[in-house]
């Protein structure tokens, strides 16, 4: 008896059909004369998926008694007697309830296909293990029910359900998949464009990977090497040259063109680690193709064309983009270069670009070697031992009565030759094999104490031993020039990985640069200098260390920018070796000086449109929306002061009513205005604590008609880190706003809920609604959206209740009302550590 094969349909997000397609298969097997039954499947009320139930068998369920009821979980038991070939099992991540024959449904699964019963199922992508964090970061809601990713992925087919985010959320809308009082509190929370856009990306993407994975097992398990072109990969071969940037910029339009085209760039070096490329340049390459979304790889290779292909059949490339060669004419005698050979041994299954680019045929060339720089004391020191040491040598070994013989005594002078190239480089070991060999042949060779050699064999010996010598100092000497230079250029690529990080990230003040420059050159003072023009004095822009430069000729370096600028460094004399590192801290000086007073200028220019603005804005409010009120207060009290009237009681009532309203509107408009004002200078300073939301809302809703607002918080919310008096206002201000644009007899609704750290209180009306285009707009002051009366005020209500609602950390946004409508967002920071409040006996809704 074999095993049975596991089918699965993933859903990319709850109600997107998965269930309903799992039993539409089993309709299908049945059709076909397939033994399917169904194991267990819930259709929690939904008349399509219960409709699909109609002629499959379904076999019973086991009741378990819990201490809040009975439930009932698939009999498992009853599965294996009833021995189907096929068995639906719906929810594979389900937690069977305590009593179970197992704790997971994905254990009961796996009995049934070690019994050899084939199984369909279904689990979405929010229920794998390894994604419970991302999905917790993207929702607020911890999935208790989880599936180990291993059993899914070694399911024999898997399919995946998906469904854009505004089809389910009309699915929703339309009662599908909740009930119509869940629609609300489902569409705003879980079943957010974000939340299942996110979600429906994790799904596509682990099934690609999968789907990928399932590929290349099965070109494993066929030795199959030539690349199948399922989906375009680029391999771009770099050599370290200025050409790499226009070949990635060639090979990215390339993948552009094919739907998930990926861009591998590969770098082959050499096992002995010669290379003539440039690091930096390779630096610079890997940083382009990692942003265009590309990857880069460092392959080791003595054949470059052979370990090029290897990679990109291993890769299953389709294409490999290289560049014309830099090789000049009289190179191509040593053989064809990289891209004819690629080209040749790509065989059909690759096609290969040549990209001309600026460096064709002007040779590869090599990085210049600078000397390395000894100090004094270690040049006397080579010095000493390259023509002083010989000598002292020479003279213990003529008073030493033992021989040593000819070829030993060679071997001294040898080490004193390497230990001079190791102190002062090849000079000093070019003296110390002269003096050598002239030593050995006065003392050493017969005859001794004369320049002539009796044996043509010492003199061969004498000959090669100084060619030996010579070729031991050149190594040594060219280590260590190697070896310094690694180590500079170590640390002037830091610095500079430090200056062009700085520039991108826009993130280093003028002063951090300047310190950063005054430790790297190990200066006492470094100073930023500038003036208008040649007459006028040096003042300082800025400036670190103790006693700067006040002018370039006083400091002991200096560097100058342009012709107003320079940069002045006290303490000691740099080699000129280091002023080019130097240049590029002034460059990136002047540039952060620049910025500086850019920023500066731009913030005041902002600041005074924003001023214009307000005050266009106010004139034009004043000229009608603030007269109006005075208007009517004016006319009413003229009309009480007037003798030609006899006012009856109900008429002067009417007329201080009408006073009244007026004051209030006015007091209103000028509120706003002043919070307004208050919140452009940034004089708003909230007073933070923990309060309860159900006590600050019923408080907000004083101004408002009798029973236009509905309002739903649960006492069990956790308490809200804001300032009460502001909360209030911005409470007061949006449901005003909801209230006006509401349609008559339809009351807006007011409800809040907990999402992670923090508490929404929501505010939905049914009215005309917002574009999209004009939600960010409707914050602005002094706007009024659509055919809003004039007089209902300024338009500043949504402005001043955003202001309020970010001074305090938290946020006011607008959404579309499903159905029709528009709905405020207000967005709280819950307080910290805040327990659990007790649940009253009080009334889930009421009506205000």
């Amino acid at each position: 008896m074999g095993r049975g094969k596991l089918r699965i349909y993933l859903g990319a997000a709850p109600g997107v059909g998965k269930t309903y397609a799992m039993l539409s298969e089993g309709r299908r097997r049945v059709e076909r004369g397939t033994d399917c039954v169904v194991g267990f499947v819930e259709h929690y009320g939904r008349p399509r998926t219960e409709a699909m139930l109609q002629g499959l068998e379904l076999l019973p369920r086991r009741t378990i008694d819990c201490p809040g009821g009975t439930v009932t979980e698939m009999d498992v038991d009853a599965v294996l007697a009833r021995r189907p070939a096929v068995a639906l099992v719906d929810e594979l991540a389900h937690s069977n309830a305590p009593g179970s024959r197992n704790p997971k449904r994905w254990q009961d699964v796996a009995e049934l296909l070690a019994a050899g019963i084939d199984v369909v199922s279904t689990v979405n992508i929010q229920h794998l293990e390894s994604l419970g964090d991302v999905v917790e970061s993207i929702t607020g809601v911890r999935q208790r029910e989880t599936v180990p990713d291993e059993i899914v992925r070694r399911a024999d087919q898997i399919e995946l359900v998906d469904m854009s985010p505004e089809a389910l959320r009309r699915r929703m809308a339309h009662g599908n998949i909740h009930t119509s009082d869940e629609v609300d509190a489902a569409l705003s929370n879980y079943f957010r464009p974000g939340n299942l856009t996110a979600l429906r990306e994790l799904a596509l993407l682990w099934t690609a990977d999968r789907v990928d994975e399932y590929l290349q097992r099965y070109r494993g398990e066929h030795n199959i090497r030539s690349p199948w072109r399922a989906r375009e990969r680029i391999v771009v071969g770099l050599t370290g040259g200025p050409e790499g940037r226009t070949l990635i910029r060639r090979a990215t339009r390339l993948a552009e063109k094919g739907a998930g085209g990926e861009v591998l760039a590969v770098y082959i070096a050499r096992s002995d680690g010669l290379t003539a490329a440039s690091p930096k340049e390779l630096a610079v390459q890997r940083t382009l193709v990692e942003d265009l979304g590309g990857t880069f790889h460092h392959v080791i290779g003595d054949d470059v064309p052979s370990a090029l292909l290897e990679f990109a059949r291993g890769a299953n490339a389709s294409q490999i983009v290289l560049g014309s060669s830099r090789r000049r004419s009289w190179q191509y005698v040593f053989g064809p270069g990289v891209g004819q050979t690629v080209a040749r041994d790509s065989g059909p299954d690759l096609d290969v670009h040549i990209v001309t680019h600026g460096e064709v045929a002007k040779g590869r060339g090599l990085p210049v070697a600078r000397g390395a720089r000894l100090g004094r004391s270690r040049i006397i020191g080579g010095w000493l031992v390259g023509v002083a040491a010989p000598i002292g040598l020479a003279l213990l070994l003529t008073h030493v009565d033992a021989d040593l013989g000819l070829a030993n005594n060679m071997l001294l002078f040898l080490a004193l030759t390497v230990a001079a190239a190791l102190l002062g480089g090849f000079l000093p070991a070019l003296a110390s094999a002269a003096a050598s060999s002239l030593l050995l042949n006065w003392f050493f060779t017969p005859p001794v104490h004369r320049l002539t050699v009796a044996d043509p064999l010492n003199l061969l010996a004498i000959v090669v031993f100084f060619g030996v010598a010579m070729s031991v100092a050149s190594v040594v000497d060219l280590a260590a020039r190697r070896t310094h230079q690694a180590a500079r250029l170590r640390a002037e690529s830091e610095v500079l990985s430090y200056l062009a990080g700085s520039v991108l990230r826009g993130e280093t003040s003028l002063e951090a640069l300047l310190e950063r420059g005054r430790e790297t050159f190990s200066m006492e003072s470094v100073a930023l200098l500038e003036r208008a023009d040649e007459a006028e004095p040096w003042t300082s822009a800025a400036s670190v260390g103790p006693h700067p430069a006040v002018r370039p000729e006083d400091a002991d370096v200096d560097m100058t920018i342009g012709g107003h600028l320079a940069l002045a460094l006290s303490g000691r004399v740099l080699h000129a070796e280091d002023r080019r590192v130097l240049g590029a801290f002034a460059a990136q000086a002047a540039v952060v000086l620049e910025r500086q007073r850019l920023v500066g200028e731009a913030e005041e220019a902002r600041k005074l449109a924003e001023g214009n603005k307000i005050r266009t804005s106010l004139l034009a409010a004043v000229s009608h929306d603030l007269r109006t009120p005075l208007a009517s207060i004016k006319a009413s009290v003229s009309s009480l002061r007037s003798d030609d009237v006899e006012w009856s009681e109900g008429d002067r009532a009417e007329l201080l009513a009408g006073i009244e309203e007026g004051a209030d509107r006015l007091d209103h408009l000028v509120g706003n205005l002043l919070d307004m004002s208050r919140l452009q200078t940034g004089t708003v300073t909230p007073l933070v604590r923990a309060v309860d939301l159900d006590e600050v809302v019923p408080m907000a809703l004083c101004g408002v008609p009798d029973g236009s607002v509905e309002l739903d918080v649960p006492e069990t919310l956790p308490m809200v880190e804001v300032d009460k008096g502001f909360l209030e206002r911005v409470v007061a201000n949006v449901v005003e706003n909801a209230v006006k644009y509401s349609p008559a007899g339809v009351p807006v609704a007011v409800t809040a809920s907990v999402l992670g750290g923090r508490v929404e209180l929501r505010v939905v009306d049914r009215g005309p609604g917002v574009p999209d285009a004009g939600k960010d707009g409707i914050f602005e002051p002094f706007q009024r959206f659509g055919d809003a009366p004039r007089g209902s005020g300024v338009g500043l209500g949504l402005a001043v209740a955003r202001g309020f609602a970010e001074s305090m950390g938290g946020t006011l946004d607008a959404e579309d009302t499903p159905g029709g409508g528009l709905t405020m967002v207000l967005t709280l920071r819950a307080a910290r550590g805040g327990p659990p409040r007790s649940t009253a006996d009080l009334p889930a809704r009421s009506v205000t």
